[in-house]
């Protein structure tokens, strides 16, 4: 069974509306990364037993924290302390929102420095266990873990990291998302579904692009239990700025951001039924 989970405030910005978009397309789980154009760092403890109730009412549990962790320059200025309390926070949300899963990054300006990286990322693996989380990287543009060796070095050198594979991200960089697919679909624990265009970089509906998405659809035995993550990126939303060093870039201009929403979901739930895989759905 595919579960279906999806990045909500693609849909909306408040609470309530993204639920009523999960809701409205079947889907029971988000993927937390902003209310209200606030990222998951910065809503607090307080913000989160708020988001948790919203989200109780309405049927929804958090699969895992979007946060931006590691999205942090390790050049000149770099906080260690900072980046550390910035963990501690985003694991005493997840606890208050029922999640053990962070999604986070490995640093920018780092390709030089892999022993910082692998250092600074166990560090922060054992301070997660210590609130029961654990840290799923996302290969992300620019950082180290940007291409699918470094991924693996990444799963070689950070003991207990775990891994969610994201195939735009490797078309945006013009690498082979196939080939990225054999390689690190072994070692992901779950996988986030967005798809561009390599000849022009434009974000387009799940199948349309070439981030091998039905390659991994093929690729989920009938008898797996793995989460597909909706990360639609068809229009801009509140939070982009804050969450992405990068120019959104979309082929079709959409009228809302909830059409952006359930396009993208239906687009990845007819491939589903194109591959006859079945997946969660709210009844």
């Amino acid at each position: 069974m595919i579960r279906l989970c999806a990045f909500s405030d693609e849909a909306a910005n408040s609470i309530s509306d993204q639920i009523d978009a999960l809701r409205r397309n079947g889907i029971r789980m988000t993927e937390l990364r902003s209310v209200d154009g606030i990222t998951v760092s910065n809503i607090g403890e307080d913000g989160a037993r708020e988001i948790k109730k919203a989200l109780d009412a309405g049927g929804i549990s958090v699969w895992a924290l979007g946060s931006q962790y590691g999205k942090v320059s390790l050049g000149e200025g770099f906080d260690r302390g900072a980046l550390f309390e910035e963990l501690r926070r985003l694991c005493r949300m997840a606890n208050v929102l029922a999640t053990d899963k962070i999604r986070m990054f490995s640093f920018y300006d780092s390709a030089d420095k892999a022993d910082q990286v692998f250092e600074l990322l166990s560090e922060s693996v054992k301070i997660a266990a210590g609130y029961g989380v654990e840290l799923y990287h996302e290969n992300e543009l620019d950082i180290y873990g940007e291409f699918p060796e470094r991924v693996l070095e990444l799963h070689e050198n950070v003991p207990g990291l775990r891994f969610v594979l994201d195939g735009a991200n490797y078309v945006h960089k013009g690498r082979d998302a196939n080939e990225a697919l054999r390689l690190l679909f072994p070692i992901s624990s779950y996988f986030h579904i967005k798809d561009a265009i390599a000849e022009t970089r434009e974000h387009v509906p799940a199948g349309e692009g070439d981030a091998a998405i039905e390659a991994l659809i093929d690729a989920v035995g009938d008898d797996s239990d793995v989460t597909f993550t909706v990360e639609p990126h068809l229009v801009n939303f509140a939070a982009f700025a804050a969450i992405d060093r990068t120019v959104l870039k979309m082929k079709y201009k959409l009228r809302s951001n909830n059409e952006s929403f359930d396009l993208a979901v239906a687009s990845l739930k007819a491939l589903l039924d194109k591959h006859n895989k079945k997946y969660s759905e709210e009844e």
